[in-house]
Formats: C-alpha cells, structure tokens, sequence
C-alpha cells in the first residue's frame, strides 16, 4: 500500500500552470527521485506535500486517507519534513536551537530547558556523523553540516517522510558521501525519501524509482534498474540531448585582462593566505575556467577581480592596460567588470522585485531620458532580455522568487549582459541548472564570447569546464597548480593537479 498517493495535483498561478494533472504514489521506505527540467513543477509539488502551498486542485492520501495541509506545522505533524535547497536556518542560534526552533521545551514556570534541548541535539546529529557542538551558532559552520543539522529537525519531528531538494549542490565530496551514508541509515530506519536532484549519477546511486516531469506534468515512473540516465534524460526534455555543439574554435583578439601575483590574505588562520601568488591573463573573445576543489580559492578570486571580498587583496590586476584597483563592486562596474554569483538567494536576487525590476536594475540609467526614468524604455528592456535568454516566467511583472532556480539564474544573467561588461565573471553559474537549460547557456555564453567578450568561469563541474573553456587553471588550496588548454586537459589531468600540495 503507497505511504502517499498525489492523485491530480494541478496547481495555477496567473498566466502560467505549474502543475498539470500530477498522479504519483511513494511507497513506504523508499527513495524515490523526482526529476525534471527547471520549471517541470517539482519545487512547486514538493511545497504542496510539505504545507507550503495549500491552495491547490486536487488529492492527497496519507496512509489511505486523504489529507490537506493548511501549512508546514500540518504536514510536520503528519510525519513530512523538507530540506529545501537554500537552507532555512536562523544563523545567529545554535544548532540546538535551530533543531527545536518553534518547539522548544520549557518548564512549568516558563524557564527553557536549554541543557534538555542540547543533550537531545547532540544525540540526533551524532547518529547523522555531525560533529559538531549543539551549542556552536549555526552561521559559524560549514554548509554540508548545516544540511545535517535541518535532517536532525525533521528527525525530531519523528517524519516518516523526508523530501530533499538538491541536497548536494553546495557539498564537498568528503560531505556528499557522508550524506549518503545518512540516507542509507534514514532508510534503514523506515524513512521514505523523496529526492530532487539534476545529478543522474546521484539518482541512479540513491533511487529505487525515478518520476519525472516535464512542463507541469507527470510523464513517467521508473524503476531505477529498468532504465538508463539516456532515457531519462530524454523523458525530462522530450528531446535526445547530444553533446552541445558549440562550433569550431574561437579566435581570441587582444587582451582584456592581467592579473599578476595576486593573493588575498586569510586573518587567523593556519594557512595564512586564501590565495598566493595568482597570475594570469584573458583575452576577448576567450573563456577561460578555474577548477578546484571546495576550498581552492575559486570564489574568492572572482570576488577580488570585482572588489568584493572582505579582505583587501594584493598584487596587480590590469584592465585593458591600464591598472585597477576596485574597493568596491560598484566601481568594478563602472569600469566593465561583471560577477554573476554562486548564491543566488542571498547575493544575486532582490526577492521583494519582480523579474523585470531585477534584471533591469544595474542598468537604469540607461532607460532615463532628462534625468526621468522611462518606464516604456525599461520595460522593452527587460522583455527583450527574457527573450534573449529563453527565461520561462509569466511576464516581467512576475515575482522573481515565483521562477525555477535556473530561471532566476537566467533573469541574473540578462541583468549583467545590460551592463555590457568588458569581463564577465561566473561562478557556478549552472549550479541548480537542469539538463536542457544548461546546453543553451552553454550556447549564450559561447555566442557572447564570440561576440567579442572576454569570460572567466568556474564550476565544480569538469564536464562543463572542457565543454565550455578555451584554457582551464587549476587551484589548490589557493595556489595555481595547473593550466591546460583545450586540447591538454582532460578530467583525470585537472583532478591531478585539484589536489597537488606543496
């Protein structure tokens, strides 16, 4: 007997419909993958079981019977935890706080129970391999252990039911296998997992079924030993996905770019410095990617190429022949510099603007005529960019926070390409990015850097750098280990020189 039954879950929002008629059941003790492209309806259908959306057409059976959750507190009681992708955690608490937030337990006259709460704590994140104090405040840790710290709440909570959305995006592989190791144990324990997740090599290791949508609408469910990620893929889009073809070689023209023995200084810590003695160069019409282990320093290059880090870094970094030196991301602007974030929750969106609003904001000046803004002018601006970059929204005047992830990232895209910077940075910029919509970024980015644009690009992904990259530079712990052009680098060449020491 399924543990829930999702019998035609349609859910509308002006202009656009998320879901579509959605039929699916979970069977108790599984893991069951849901796939799709970005806006298949996943994040919106998991929001739907776990309460966070209750207005919506359709059934749900728990057990048999049916249920509708007026909110999160419902579906917690009913034994249904999510941990979404952008962690919701109080960054000024303590892991134990954050645990019981909400439900903390008091005496008769009122008084916390803190050091109850805090024994509790300890012992629910040792049994997930956290080690960490139940007192330590949660900003203070690493994301892979704040993940573990929203699975020891839900735990708390007794669920039968854990969905996790994109678990592994922002982990280490040290942390991803203990996450592994968690859901093993979960299931072990009866725990029904629900498991969002754009990584094929990650459903086919964890998944005992794959159900996939495709535009708001159930396609298929598979079990995970009768297919293969080909037919899964092709199921998502409704399309075979080939490699992407992104035409012969690029004529790079004059350099753009140079930076010379850069390093970023790491206050208090061992290691002293957060990078040393970076040197490099880019040319127009080139992409050129940084690889690197978490912790190798990728970001914080960007940051110090856009006068965004908190330290203040060393070295010499010349733009178009002339040197530069950015305090700031605003002057890094003015003089053609471009950064499009990892996080986009907290870095790249203005979540309270719309979608236009949000793309158009870096470039305002531009639609003002006698010093007055043009709204006709600003709005042409924003649809042509949706255009321009294919995002899937019901209009510019949609909330931005009502995109897909990879959505969002495209609406963040168009708001630097209205710049025209001379130098586009980005960092992961397909982090969270289904399979079709990666393949025409890869084809926007390939066609500015035609255009005449000089790109630089990280990713935690070797495909997409060899894909996408002229040349590749790798770091080690903050240092330049390698550099391969495209011709040289291979996955096993750059992962040799990802963990060279000195």
């Amino acid at each position: 007997m399924p543990l829930i039954s999702i019998r035609h879950i349609t859910k509308r929002y002006p202009g656009v419909t998320a879901l579509n008629d959605v039929s699916f059941d979970l069977l108790p003790g599984e893991c069951h993958a849901v796939v799709g492209e970005n806006g298949a309806g996943k994040s919106t259908l998991m929001k739907i079981l776990s309460g966070v959306i209750p207005d919506y057409d359709g059934e749900i059976h728990l057990d048999g019977q049916a249920a509708r959750f007026l909110g999160t507190r419902d579906a917690e009681a009913a034994g249904i935890g999510i941990i979404h992708q952008e962690l919701n955690l109080v960054e000024q608490l303590s892991a134990a706080a954050n645990i019981f937030l909400g439900r903390e337990r008091h005496g008769r006259l009122g008084w916390l129970h803190e050091r109850e709460m805090e024994d509790a704590a300890g012992k629910l994140l040792a049994q997930l391999e956290c080690h960490v104090s139940p007192r330590a405040k949660v900003g203070t840790l690493r994301v892979g252990d704040q993940q573990l710290i929203e699975i020891a709440k839900a735990l708390s909570l007794d669920a039968e039911v854990l969905i996790m959305d994109e678990p592994t995006s922002a982990l280490t592989e040290t942390e991803v296998a203990r996450l592994y190791r968690v859901i093993g144990k979960l299931r072990e324990r009866g725990v029904t997992i629900v498991y969002i997740s754009h990584k094929l090599d990650e459903v086919f290791r964890l998944a005992n079924r794959i159900t996939i949508l495709r535009d708001g609408r159930f396609v298929k469910t598979l079990d995970r030993a009768a297919t293969n990620a080909s037919e899964i893929t092709q199921l998502m889009v409704g399309r075979e996905i080939a490699s992407v073809d992104l035409g012969g070689e690029r004529c790079a023209a004059d350099e753009v770019l140079r930076v010379e023995n850069l390093s970023l200084p790491w206050p208090g810590h061992a290691r002293a410095w957060r990078l040393k003695n970076i040197s490099f160069h880019l040319k127009r019409g080139e992409i050129l990617g940084f690889a690197g282990l978490m912790g190798a320093g990728r970001t914080e290059l960007l940051e110090c190429l856009f006068g965004a880090s908190a330290d203040r870094p060393q070295g010499n970094i010349v733009l178009e022949g002339r040197a530069v030196q950015f305090h700031t991301p605003a002057a890094a602007k003015q003089a053609g510099m471009a950064l499009v974030t990892e996080d986009r929750k907290r870095l790249g969106l203005f979540a309270r603007m719309n979608v236009g609003h949000n793309i158009t904001m870096c470039s305002l000046p531009e639609a003002t005529s006698t010093g007055l803004l043009s709204r006709p002018r600003e709005r042409q601006m924003a649809e042509g960019s949706v255009a321009q970059l294919g995002v899937k929204t019901a209009g510019i005047r949609a909330a931005i926070t009502s995109l897909s992830g990879g959505n969002q990232q495209k609406a963040i895209i168009g708001r630097w390409l209205l710049a025209r910077p001379k130098v586009l940075l980005l960092d992961d910029p397909t982090r969270g990015v289904d399979v079709g919509a990666k393949a025409e970024l890869y084809q926007l980015i390939d066609r500015l850097c035609r255009d005449g644009l000089g790109v630089i690009v990280t990713s935690s992904e070797l495909p997409e750098l060899l894909t996408l990259c002229d040349r590749i530079l790798v770091l080690c712990e903050g240092r330049l280990t390698g550099e391969f052009t495209r011709a040289e680098a291979t996955e096993e060449r750059i992962m040799h020189a990802a963990t060279l020491r000195e």
